[in-house]
């Protein structure tokens, strides 16, 4: 397969990845039309990667599409929101599980580096919320089941439409680390239900602070 013939597939994907992190950023706010016209003159597209980036996004979740009236960013209701936190809180707990079970000493010592990371961002919001995932997601790494990790992807993308972030909440960011600080525990002794049910207070917890 030529160079030239994969070209379309890595413009559409660039085209996801850059309309996906304005949809994060908030630029293109929940509910909002999506003006493709203007973005593709924006961007210097054709219509046809725009549209096929938005049928990636719809897919994720993040963009909802309407018949005869076009895509637009998706809001996220109460019950989505509480549906979205009710499956990662089954799959990332089932996953640390597994993780303090089987993890070896310097795996679960990549989670106490990135958890002391975490706490030395405190201050700097942008960075304690790429911290933040990135310790979820590494232990979804180390569960080894890349069938979990990309559906905990996926509504993770969704989560993050939330307009009201549990982490924005006043105080918030203190007691997320303070869960942290007990699942880490829990993985370092090893003990597969302590980890499951910290885990899942961990999301619960997140939940009631984002409602």
């Amino acid at each position: 397969m030529s160079a030239q013939s994969l070209a379309p597939r890595a413009l559409y994907e660039e085209v996801a990845e850059l309309l996906r992190q304005r949809i994060f950023r908030r630029e293109l706010e929940p509910g909002s039309w999506i003006d493709e016209l203007k973005i593709a003159e924006e961007y210097g597209i054709s219509r046809t990667p725009l549209r096929e980036a938005l049928k990636v996004l719809a897919a994720e979740g993040l963009v909802t599409m309407k018949m005869r009236r076009g895509a637009y960013v998706t809001e996220v209701s109460e019950k989505d929101l509480a549906d979205v936190y009710h499956l990662l809180a089954l799959l990332e707990a089932d996953a640390a599980g597994v993780v303090a079970e089987r993890a070896t000493a310097d795996e679960i010592g990549t989670l106490q580096a990135l958890h002391d990371e975490l706490e030395a961002a405190v201050d700097d919001r942008d960075r304690f919320f790429s911290l933040n995932e990135q310790f979820h997601m590494r232990v979804l790494e180390l569960a080894r089941n890349r069938w979990r990790e990309q559906m905990v992807a996926d509504l993770r993308k969704v989560m993050k439409l939330n307009r009201h972030n549990s982490l924005l909440k006043s105080g918030r960011i203190q007691e997320s680390l303070a869960e942290h600080r007990a699942i880490v525990a829990a993985l370092a002794q090893r003990n597969p239900a302590l980890t499951v049910q910290r885990m899942r207070e961990h999301f619960q917890n997140g939940l009631e602070a984002a409602a």
